[in-house]
């Protein structure tokens, strides 16, 4: 009130008001100037914007970190942070669990603590890059002179498709007949899986048929088993994907979209993730925990026949089309390999660079992926030659190739 006062009357009577007479700028100059009277380092040219506040920190700067947006370097920065936290308390729990009752010193239960958390992470690289070595030939037996093939009869059709579980404990085969067989390993005793009701297949998503068929087969081509052993996924001429639960041998959900027989299943290693091939020429993607559909991959010019994942998203498949190919799930692209003379018919990974392939004239193919052509050729590998004849001069011998003709063998 005493400052406008003081404005009103320097107006009646002709004066110009300064704020250098308005007591509050005074008192503020003044506390400025003596909160700074122990700083030598202020220029007393430096504007309000550059000089330095007492306490270290500009004024206000906290709002404005609020809207400063955080770098790509600094984000994967901050997640690579946060897993290798979540690594060591992973670490740290293990190994309290481990040692209770034991008293060490902080610093080597760190140490050990981050040794622990190392082998972690090298385990996780390794079976990210595909490059995981078990070490099992100690615990294989040799065999015994009593021990042999068993042939175990319980299909009456053709056998088109057989799976073992990762723990090699359980084993599945399915065939033309429509069965599909949950086998114990060890003990050779088989369970069978029943097909529920139309009915019931319908509620769990199974379509009418479309096209040139006119009813539902249940003659399944291909089976795939989770890397936990929990989920078989089948599939067959009635183009759908069939979930089952491997504990109960619950049909659980059948998927459908395929407008061709479902020929090749594969599991992502360590997910639940799924990708289906068929006739149709496209491969399906698909999560089991969510029983959900995720996308659709095409390139192949014909049926696909093989398909084959590790941890990566890259799917590895072979089609009639005499190519194979190699799909990088998140990059959207994909590589297309050719065979040098015969039709490709099964392909697998050997880590996520290299893999194999098979061919119609029995030879078996090394690939890389920085080349569109084989690294190394075994011809012959799956001799078609008559029963019990042997081969004495490899050198001179003539074998036939298939599709090729009569080339003499390489070796």
């Amino acid at each position: 009130m005493k400052n406008k006062n003081q404005k009103r009357k320097a107006r009646k009577e002709g004066k110009t008001f300064s704020i250098n007479q308005d007591s509050f700028f005074t008192d503020y100059k003044k506390r400025r100037k003596s909160d700074y009277d122990d700083d030598d380092d202020i220029d007393s040219g430096d504007s309000e914007e550059e000089m330095e506040v007492p306490g270290g920190s500009y004024a206000g700067i906290e709002e404005d970190n609020e809207g400063i947006e955080e770098t790509a370097d600094e984000r994967r920065k901050r997640i690579a942070a946060q897993y290798l936290e979540k690594i060591r308390e992973i670490a740290k729990r293990e190994r309290e669990e481990e040692e209770e009752h034991e008293d060490e010193r902080e610093s080597e239960k760190e140490g050990e603590r981050d040794t622990l958390v190392a082998k972690i992470l090298q385990q996780e690289q390794l079976e990210e890059s595909g490059r995981v070595r078990r070490v099992i030939a100690s615990r294989v037996k040799r065999p015994e002179p009593s021990d042999e093939f068993r042939v175990l009869v319980k299909h009456r059709q053709s056998v088109t498709a057989v799976a073992l579980s990762e723990d090699d404990l359980k084993g599945f085969s399915a065939s033309k007949d429509g069965t599909i067989l949950h086998w114990d390993v060890e003990s050779g005793k088989s369970e069978k899986y029943q097909w529920p009701s139309e009915e019931v297949l319908r509620t769990q998503g199974v379509k009418d048929p479309q096209g040139r068929a006119t009813k539902h087969s249940k003659q399944v081509l291909a089976l795939a088993v989770s890397s936990d052993g929990r989920y078989l996924a089948t599939g067959g001429l009635d183009r759908h994907v069939h979930l089952w639960d491997t504990r109960t041998r619950d049909h659980l959900q059948a998927f459908p979209g395929h407008r061709g027989p479902v020929s090749c299943l594969t599991f992502r290693l360590g997910s639940t993730e799924l990708f289906s091939g068929s006739f149709d020429r496209t491969v399906k993607i698909w999560n089991v925990e969510d029983r959900a559909y995720i996308n659709t991959l095409y390139g192949h010019q014909s049926e696909v026949l093989t398909i084959d994942c590790l941890r990566k998203e890259r799917v590895l498949t072979v089609g009639r089309d005499r190519t194979m190919q190699l799909f990088k799930v998140p990059e959207e692209s994909r590589l297309v390999f050719r065979a040098p003379a015969s039709s490709l018919e099964c392909c697998c990974f050997i880590n996520n660079d290299e893999f194999l392939s098979g061919s119609d004239d029995g030879s078996v193919e090394l690939w890389t992926i920085l080349k569109k052509k084989p690294l190394h050729i075994i011809k012959n590998a799956h001799a078609l030659l008559p029963a019990l004849k042997k081969v004495q001069d490899r050198d001179d011998e003539i074998i036939p190739e298939g599709n090729i003709g009569k080339l003499k063998d390489e070796g």
